[in-house]
């Protein structure tokens, strides 16, 4: 018979991004558990509200199954002597298994006779096994940062107030720190914050939404985003979508209730973003829109009570925002008496990194990475570039952004067109700080792209050059990130950049600055940046095997990686692919290292070395062709021939030949073939 088993922390607030991740590893973890102990068990649901995380577990069996087991032991011929008696070593192995030499059986294997000892283990009831188990449980939920409270010798996310632990009903005992498990939970910290009894999941659920918690943030979020869209409509408006605002709110309320607020007029002449940011950054305030997308002088707010007389907190909240809005005001007006270009020198006086020297040094050295990638590209957006880069980091040196950091960018971007700057160079200053999170949005032209590019290199080149290089728990100056960003970037523009030498353009301005060997550096660089390329075409989807030949045979130009990556899964699937696979293998297992020497045609002693030498003249120069002007599908296509020619030669011709020459020659035949297929991917690395 099964029984449901149902768990709750309860904490003091945990931080909104906390709670998604805590559920995702809670129930990860638990599935484990309960496997690792051979527990049979049904659906698993979670719960998470800033005061708590919660799990069930339905149809958990109430006993392991019997396990049997087989010990493998010595082989017969040395556990046992010609006579038939124990060795120490048979003696041996029975005492370690806890049993007596006649215990032991014989078993027959492939590799011959050998003793062994076939235990039967039994179940054990899951009521005596869960204690330990939702224990271990608590224990090993990753947090991003956890916390000890008291003198307690036990860490979490936050301090824990009550346990929860259930199974068919019954009380599981354990104890975290000083709170032992019961079956007593709490409602709302102000509404509702007394003792409820717990009975089960489905009791879990009404009891909370009675006690005006809505333990299941699925519907809570429902709830919200429908208030929120009414609270709009209701002034006319529609709502400014965004999914990520109301993830966190979801996560910040227990009792959600949307309320909708006054701007004064006054404050929507400020930048639109400005406006936006300010509400969503500080204030967690969804905005509202007219039909034209423009602001309208509404605010949204979700409470986390149900109040008696809502005027009284909208206007508390409306005196708030007046406050910031205040303050931005003032700093938007006074900005504008100081040109951006002015601010330049002040940025002599920012350390960037205590190592690699100010803010304006850094700027200095990524101008002329990114105006350099210009010319290479894109030679008519060069002064652009060379523009927006010299002003790009000008506004963190503004009152506004040293008040409301995550507006630089934003605030340059205003600021330049103010002053009349090319609209390029202005959306450039904003758009180089992209992308800001995996999946972000990337540059819109190419001159942002390109000091995005360089600011991000110079950024990677100048850690790893002073040895802050990422650990796996640690990457303070997000190298992954600027790594990914360069990568994306590149492929969605279609840049064709070479990586190794962007790296060494990088690293030659950084010069002065390293404290390793730049060789060293600029190894570890480069291997830092195809290891994010593989990882992040993996994640694309993209064949892990069709993605290590590609990158393995060359990856300094990911745009060019990547359309080698989708020739090959094109051609994976037609028949004619794996025997060209095949015969490369074969070829590449021959010549090992290569014969790099010019073939000569006098050497050779048949038809078939002569035939494939003509086929790949002829197929090769169509091939490099079609290469050149990246058509990889055509390329495969047209070398796919060579297959035939190649099967003959291995069937006419010892290429090992007693004579040197004519062996070196043959092996140079063959590595003048597997130069050809080099070209596009290393076809040892493709999984048959």
């Amino acid at each position: 018979m099964a029984k449901e088993l149902f768990f709750e922390i309860g904490t003091e607030e945990l931080p909104a991004g906390f709670q998604p991740r805590a559920m995702a590893d809670m129930e990860r973890l638990l599935r484990q558990e309960l496997e690792n102990a051979r527990l049979t068990f049904g659906a698993i649901k979670t719960y998470s509200t800033p005061r708590r995380l919660a799990i069930s577990v339905a149809d958990l069996a109430e006993q392991q199954p019997d396990l049997q087991t087989r010990a493998m032991g010595p082989a017969r011929s040395v556990a046992f002597d010609a006579e038939g008696n124990p060795t120490k070593a048979g003696q041996g192995f029975a005492r370690g298994q806890g049993v007596e030499v006649a215990a032991l059986n014989i078993v027959t294997t492939e590799k011959g006779e050998y003793v062994s000892v076939d235990k039967q283990e039994a179940g054990r009831p899951t009521a005596e096994l869960l204690p330990e188990l939702l224990l271990r449980l608590i224990s090993t939920i990753p947090f991003k940062k956890s916390m000890r409270w008291m003198d307690l010798d036990v860490r979490f996310a936050r301090p824990v107030h009550w346990l929860v632990a259930l199974y068919g009903g019954e009380v599981v005992p354990f104890a975290f720190g000083n709170i032992e498990s019961g079956n007593l939970s709490r409602g709302h910290r102000f509404m509702a914050p007394e003792a409820m009894i717990i009975a089960n999941s489905e009791s879990y659920e009404e009891q909370c939404e009675r006690h005006y918690v809505m333990p299941d943030p699925a519907k809570r979020r429902a709830l919200i985003e429908k208030g929120i869209h009414a609270a709009a409509t209701s002034v006319d408006g529609t709502l400014n979508e965004d999914a990520a605002l109301l993830d966190e709110v979801t996560c910040l309320v227990e009792d959600p209730t949307p309320l909708i607020g006054n701007i004064e007029a006054e404050y929507l002449q400020l930048p639109r973003e400005l406006l936006i940011t300010t509400m969503r950054e500080h204030q967690r305030y969804f905005t509202v829109k007219d039909k034209d997308g423009k602001l309208m002088p509404h605010f949204i707010t979700v409470s986390n009570t149900r109040v008696i007389d809502a005027a009284v907190v909208v206007k508390g909240n409306e005196r708030v925002l007046r406050a910031r809005l205040s303050d931005a005001m003032f700093f938007w007006s006074e900005d504008q008496k100081v040109k951006l270009e002015t601010r330049l020198e002040a940025l002599k006086n920012v350390v960037y990194q205590a190592k690699l020297g100010t803010s304006y040094a850094k700027v200095m050295r990524f101008r002329e990475l990114a105006t350099s990638l210009a010319a290479q590209i894109d030679p008519k957006a060069k002064l652009q570039t060379d523009r927006a880069a010299l002003l790009c980091k000008c506004d963190l040196e503004t009152g506004m952004v040293y008040e409301f950091p995550e507006l630089q960018g934003v605030m340059g971007r205003e600021y330049a067109r103010l002053e009349g700057e090319d609209e390029r160079v202005a959306v450039a200053i904003f758009e180089h700080y992209l992308p800001v999170e995996a999946g972000g949005q990337l540059p819109s032209d190419n001159v942002g792209a390109f000091i995005s590019i360089a600011d991000k290199i110079d950024t990677l080149c100048g850690c790893f050059g002073v040895g802050l290089i990422p650990t796996g728990s640690a990457d303070p100056y997000a190298l992954r990130r600027s790594a990914i960003g360069i990568l994306n970037i590149i492929i969605a523009r279609g840049f064709r950049i070479a990586l190794p030498d962007l790296v060494d353009a990088s690293l030659n301005l950084l010069r002065d600055k390293l404290t390793r060997p730049q060789a060293e550096v600029r190894t570890e660089v480069i291997e830092f940046i195809r290891l994010r390329l593989v990882n992040m075409l993996a994640a694309q989807g993209h064949a892990a095997d069709l993605v290590d030949a590609v990158l393995c045979a060359s990856f300094s130009d990911p745009h060019d990686a990547l359309a080698r990556i989708k020739a090959l899964a094109q051609l994976k699937v037609q028949g004619e692919f794996e025997p060209l696979a095949t015969a490369f293998k074969r070829i590449a297992n021959i010549i090992k290292g290569g014969v790099d020497q010019p073939v000569d045609k006098e050497l050779f002693e048949g038809p078939y070395e002569d035939a494939l030498h003509t086929a790949l003249q002829q197929v090769g120069s169509k091939a490099n062709d079609f290469i050149r002007q990246r058509d990889y599908v055509a390329a495969l296509q047209t070398i796919a021939p060579l297959r035939d020619y190649i099967d003959a030669f291995f069937n006419g011709v010892m290429v090992m030949a007693e004579d040197e020459k004519i062996r070196r020659n043959r092996l140079a035949l063959l590595t003048s073939v597997a130069r050809l297929f080099e070209k596009i991917a290393d076809f040892t690395r493709i999984a048959d």
